[in-house]
């Protein structure tokens, strides 16, 4: 069986993530580079919008996925904190109205099960995105570094 391949393969991705986000709290996105899943989470007193970030590289049939979140919380006196994290996020959150009548939840996994699940289906698979690998290399450097730092220390006061 021969299997899409380019544009072709990225565009029935795209349409399968579509379908698949249909009736679901999921907001479809088409983007240049890719496509963006949106969900807003519900959040006591504030209100969280996650972005399942997804870029394609259809010659290898390749993908990385980065959350993107934006969080407005409202303060004592009027006052509100707005952040935005970018990367790979992994919570979980529960809510209820007051009178108990309304429930609410939101695990950040569901979407990456989503996006994974379609993309496997299909044949593409993931890779890390840039900032990720720079993480590692950074970190592998920091801890070479701590380790020549207590090698030469125990070296300098060895009696």
């Amino acid at each position: 069986m021969n299997e899409p391949s380019g544009a072709y393969a990225a565009d029935e991705l795209r349409a399968r993530v579509e379908t698949a986000t249909t009736g679901t709290p999921y907001r479809y996105r088409w983007t240049e580079r890719g496509f963006d899943l949106v969900v807003d989470v519900p959040l006591p007193g504030g209100r969280r919008v996650h972005t399942y970030r997804v870029v394609l590289l259809p010659a290898e049939r390749t993908f990385t996925l980065t959350d993107v979140v934006h969080t407005h919380e409202r303060g004592p006196f009027g006052t509100t904190r707005r952040t935005v994290e970018t990367g790979r996020a992994r919570y979980r959150t529960w809510s209820r109205s007051l009178d108990g009548s309304e429930r609410h939840s939101f695990s950040s996994a569901d979407g990456h099960r989503l996006i994974r699940g379609v993309t496997e289906e299909l044949g593409w698979r993931e890779v890390g995105p840039a900032t990720e690998k720079g993480a590692l290399i950074a970190g592998a450097v920091g801890g070479l570094v701590a380790l020549g730092i207590l090698v030469g220390l125990a070296i300098a006061f060895w009696p």
